[in-house]
C-alpha cells in the first residue's frame, strides 16, 4: 500500500554537505557503468526473462524445453534468450545440433537470490 506524499520525510535544510557530497562523488560509479546496470536491470523488468533465467537457475535447457514448460513458442523464447545474451545474463554451448543456455555466471542467481529474498521480507 502506498503512502500519502504528505507522509515522506521532506528535507527544509538549505544547507549543503559538501564533505559527503565529495566522498559520493570519487565513488560513485561512472556514468557509462550506470548505463550498463540500467540496461542490465531492465532485462530483469519483464517477466518471461524472469521466468526464463530462474528455470536456468535450476538446469541447462535448450530453447524446446524452456518452450514447452513455458508454455511458449520456440520464436518466443530464442528471442528473450537474444536479449539475455547481449546483456551477458546467459550463455549457450553447442552439442551436436543441440544449443544448450545456462546462466552466465554465479552472479546473475546472486541477483535473482537477492530479489527474491527482498520481496519476502515482511
Amino acid at each position: 500500500m502506498s503512502r500519502p506524499i504528505s507522509d515522506f520525510a521532506r528535507c527544509d535544510c538549505n544547507a549543503i554537505h559538501e564533505d559527503v557530497i565529495s566522498m559520493v562523488r570519487t565513488k560513485l560509479p561512472g556514468d557509462e557503468k550506470l548505463f550498463y546496470l540500467a540496461d542490465l536491470f531492465k532485462m530483469f523488468a519483464d517477466s518471461t526473462r524472469i521466468r526464463i533465467v530462474s528455470a536456468l537457475l535450476l538446469s541447462e535447457m535448450c530453447v524446446c524445453d524452456l518452450a514447452v514448460l513455458l508454455g511458449m513458442t520456440k520464436s518466443a523464447i530464442s528471442h528473450q534468450l537474444r536479449a539475455l545474451r547481449q546483456t551477458r545474463l546467459v550463455k549457450y554451448r553447442k552439442e551436436g545440433k543441440v544449443v544448450y543456455y545456462s546462466l552466465d555466471d554465479d552472479h546473475v542467481g546472486a541477483i535473482i537470490a537477492q530479489g527474491l529474498s527482498h520481496i519476502s521480507e515482511n
